[in-house]
């Protein structure tokens, strides 16, 4: 955006002198802007899915789990499957997965 501005001062508003300056210190700006971003993002740890992120999570049942049901873990919302048997609204354990179905046990 520096540079367009810039371009935009340089041909409609400045000198021709005065425009390719500010060309070059829109160039700059647009350069450091984007190592920052690249620097920035290259800090931030990838995200680590799938079932092995689940195992050991915590959450809490939304319907009473006897034994299946549904539980809420890191916000989303998931069928599940609990032999021991919870009531909604307790705190349960993930132990495992199957399929798209979680073997959770109370906390």
């Amino acid at each position: 955006m520096a540079l367009i501005f810039a371009i935009f001062l340089a041909v409609f508003v400045l000198p021709p002198g005065w425009g390719v300056a500010v060309i070059l210190a829109g160039m700059t700006i647009e350069i450091g802007e984007a190592a920052l971003w690249i620097r920035l993002s290259r800090r931030a740890r990838p995200a680590i899915g799938g079932v092995e992120a689940l195992i050991g999570a915590h959450g809490v049942a939304a319907t009473a789990c006897r034994p299946e049901g549904q539980v809420r873990v890191r916000g989303e919302l998931w069928q599940a499957v609990c032999p021991a048997g919870v009531d909604a609204g307790d705190p349960v354990v993930v132990e495992g997965m199957t399929g798209l179905t979680l073997r959770v046990r109370p906390k």
